[in-house]
């Protein structure tokens, strides 16, 4: 008997050189990205036999070698990430006053920008995977013809039955204009099954009132599965079957904020594609995501 092959959970996206504040003039080196951040997270909490890969581009210099080599040592496959000989990772620092977090980037000259051109690979890596996961700064990041290319070989994949999530993890500056950023989130949400949209975002930019405006607007679009978050209050979760409002989450304290939305996402999604129901999915992810504000830096150890 031939043995199953192992499920693969394909995060893409961009990973960054992460520095964050901890003293007066002490600065600590770590690696992270939003879409990283979400398969740390899935990894961390994901049951056999799923594997955790992530899809990328990094430069050959040794800071590029580190970040590989930091994924291999921690079980994120790195097996479709390009390398670059004229780029860098990017770069970002973290301050976090009262919790709260600030940034300061350095990434356009990002390797990671140019993670669509090999389409080649990029199909390769679609195709080897069982679930997809994606976010808006995997977008914004793109060039408008390779984010086009990307959304339709992610059409695809959703076509051919494959879960494929999405977080519009909505930044406005790295996008060419508002218009451009609105519009590629409505493409990236209707070829994506699961939606994970942060309320705040949504009412922001696109004039959401409640969470429930959030997720029909979503829902009437095709996405069958919305999970609004919001920040430690009420969230909602959305399907075929209805709403329901999930309230009474512990609340804690944070000391930095950095990374909570993703660190949700990757529990959420752990369980849920181990066929846990959304009650319980999302019970998980709250509670990584209370851990992960309760540590500096957005990823804490991995067991």
């Amino acid at each position: 008997m031939v043995k199953p092959a192992t499920p693969v959970f394909l995060s893409i996206g961009e990973c960054m050189l992460e520095f964050s504040h901890r003293v007066e003039n002490d600065w600590s080196l770590g690696f992270a990205g939003d879409t990283l951040n979400t398969a740390w997270y899935f990894r961390m909490h994901a049951r056999a036999p799923w594997e955790a890969a992530y899809f990328t581009r990094l430069g050959q210099d040794a800071f590029s070698d580190r970040i590989a080599g930091f994924l291999e040592e921690n079980r994120i496959s790195t097996r479709w990430i390009a390398r670059d000989c004229a780029r860098q990772p990017g770069l970002y620092l973290i301050d976090t006053p009262k919790g709260e977090r600030s940034f300061t980037y350095w990434r356009s000259q990002s390797a990671a920008r140019l993670l669509a051109d090999d389409e080649v690979l990029v199909r390769e890596a679609l195709a080897g995977a069982q679930a997809i996961y994606f976010s808006g700064i995997t977008l914004a990041i793109l060039a408008p013809d390779r984010r086009r290319f990307l959304l339709g070989e992610i059409a695809a994949q959703k076509k051919a039955g494959k879960p494929v999530a999405f977080d519009p993890n909505i930044r406005p500056r790295l996008w060419e204009s508002a218009d451009a950023m609105r519009a590629a989130i409505k493409d990236a949400a209707a070829v994506s099954t699961i939606l994970l949209p942060s309320f705040d975002d949504e009412r922001m930019h696109f004039g959401d009132v409640s969470l429930a405006a959030c997720a029909r607007r979503y829902s009437g679009v095709g996405v069958a599965e919305i999970m609004v978050k919001n920040g430690g209050g009420p969230m909602l979760y959305a399907d075929g079957g209805g709403m329901i409002e999930i309230v009474g989450l512990p609340i804690v304290e944070p000391v930095d904020t950095t990374g909570a939305g993703d660190a949700f996402n990757g529990a959420f999604l752990a369980a849920r594609l181990a066929g846990a129901v959304a009650d319980a999915a999302v019970r998980q992810a709250h509670e990584c995501a209370s851990a992960v504000v309760r540590h500096r830096g957005a990823l804490i150890p991995m067991p």
